[in-house]
C-alpha cells in the first residue's frame, strides 16, 4: 500500500500511542517524523491544558498546518509520518485533499486500554479527562478511506511491526 505513499498519518485518540508508534515507523522506514501536536497554535494547547475540548473551529487551522507541513516535505522529496488525532472523517478528508499519497494508520483500543495508558503518562498537556470527548468525536476509518486499523495491544515495537506488515512496507 505505501510503495507509492509518501505520507502516513498515525491517528487515534489521546493516549493511543500515536507519537511513539509514529516515531518507530518513521525510524524503520527512514522517513521524517512530525509530532502533530507541535503544530497546534498556543491557544489550542492552553485550551486543552485547562481541560477544555477543542471545537472544529479550533482544529481547522491546525489541520491545514499539518497539510502544509506534509506538502513542504513532499516538495523536498521527503516521505513522512505524522501523528494527528484526525478523529473525524471531515478532518481526514481535509488532510487527504490534493494528497493522493497519504494513508492513515488508525491505532484502535478500548476506553479501558487507553485509560490505563493515560494513567501512566506524565507531563503531557492533554489531560485524561478529555478522553471521553475524543471518543465521542471519533469516527473510525471508513472502508473507502485509504488506511488500516491496528490494535494498540502490545509493546510499541510490536504495534509498529504490525503496522508495517499491514501497510505492506519493507
Amino acid at each position: 500500500m505505501t510503495e507509492h505513499a509518501r505520507a502516513i498519518i498515525v491517528m487515534g485518540v489521546t493516549g493511543s500511542g500515536k507519537t511513539t508508534v509514529g516515531a518507530l515507523l518513521a525510524g524503520r522506514l527512514g522517513w521524517d517524523f512530525e509530532e502533530g501536536d507541535s503544530l497546534h497554535p498556543p491557544e489550542n494547547i492552553a485550551k486543552m491544558s485547562s481541560g477544555h475540548a477543542l471545537t472544529d473551529a479550533d482544529r481547522w487551522p491546525w489541520l491545514r498546518k499539518i497539510g502544509e507541513w506534509i506538502d513542504d516535505e513532499a516538495g523536498r522529496g521527503r516521505s513522512v509520518v505524522v501523528s494527528c488525532s484526525a478523529l473525524k472523517r471531515s478532518y481526514r478528508d481535509l488532510l487527504r485533499d490534493g494528497r493522493p499519497e497519504l494513508v492513515f494508520l488508525y491505532l484502535a483500543g478500548t476506553k479501558e486500554e487507553i485509560g490505563e495508558r493515560l494513567a501512566q503518562r506524565h507531563g503531557h498537556f492533554m489531560p485524561p479527562s478529555l478522553l471521553d470527548s475524543q471518543l465521542a468525536d471519533l469516527e473510525p476509518l471508513g472502508p473507502d478511506e485509504p488506511g488500516v486499523t491496528v490494535s494498540i495491544v502490545g509493546r510499541p515495537e510490536q504495534i509498529a511491526a504490525n503496522a508495517l506488515r499491514v501497510l505492506d512496507t519493507p
